[in-house]
């Protein structure tokens, strides 16, 4: 197991469990674009609870790797789902918002495969 891998995964788990906090206080920076969006307010405490249990995953992962790469590929789908989300709303400047949350997951997959 890499340095590297270890990094970017904790790192991306920090991430993830930043944007699930964000949830779940509804900080209004979070919660603002996700009601533009349509995403009912019912969904948003699933929505924080999936990402809570990706980077609580991650962190597992790098001791029972299969858990690892199950919540890796979960948060890609998670994060790709908020993506199609964005462009259906056509929130264009929002973009970068998944992407930035799904490219250490992404990173820490492909360093975990290499190992």
């Amino acid at each position: 197991m890499s340095t590297a891998y270890i990094a970017v995964t904790v790192l991306a788990a920090a991430m993830v469990a930043f944007s699930a906090v964000a949830v779940f206080a509804r900080f209004k920076w979070v919660v603002g674009p996700l009601a533009q969006y349509g995403v009912p307010e019912s969904w948003w405490p699933w929505l924080g609870s999936a990402k809570a249990a990706g980077a609580l995953g991650l962190l597992v992962g790098l001791a029972v790797p299969v858990i690892g790469v199950i919540a890796g590929i979960a948060l890609v789908l998670y994060f790709t789902g908020a993506l199609i989300t964005v462009l259906r709303a056509r929130s264009y400047p929002h973009i970068p918002a998944p992407l930035m949350y799904m490219a250490p997951v992404v990173g820490a997959l492909v360093l975990g495969a290499g190992g």
